[in-house]
């Protein structure tokens, strides 16, 4: 073998070893670019799922507010209830004294 074929040789062997190199990497860029298509699916799936949580979040803390104030409006009822009986009773106390 003369020293140009002996170039071309290593030359042709050496294109082959890039191409195989370029499939190789050509292959792992798209099987990255699927990891990030993935996990950019996953991102708004995760965000769509936390702005759910903190709607039914907030609307369940609307609730409870309800809840409390409707708690309160009816012991306020029943204090006021009383407050009016014990008036009437002074009220009727007073009378008989007259």
């Amino acid at each position: 073998m003369t020293s140009n074929e002996q170039t071309l040789a290593t030359f042709q062997t050496r294109v082959r070893q890039m191409l195989l190199r370029f499939q190789q990497l050509k292959k792992e860029n798209e099987e990255l670019y699927a990891m990030v298509d993935q996990n950019e699916k996953d991102i708004r799936l995760l965000r769509d799922k936390l702005a759910q949580q903190t709607n039914d979040y907030n609307s369940l803390k609307m609730a409870k507010m309800i809840e409390i104030t409707d708690r309160d409006l009816d012991g306020a009822r029943e204090r006021l209830s009383k407050l009016i009986r014990d008036v009437n009773k002074c009220i009727a106390i007073l009378t008989e004294k007259k």
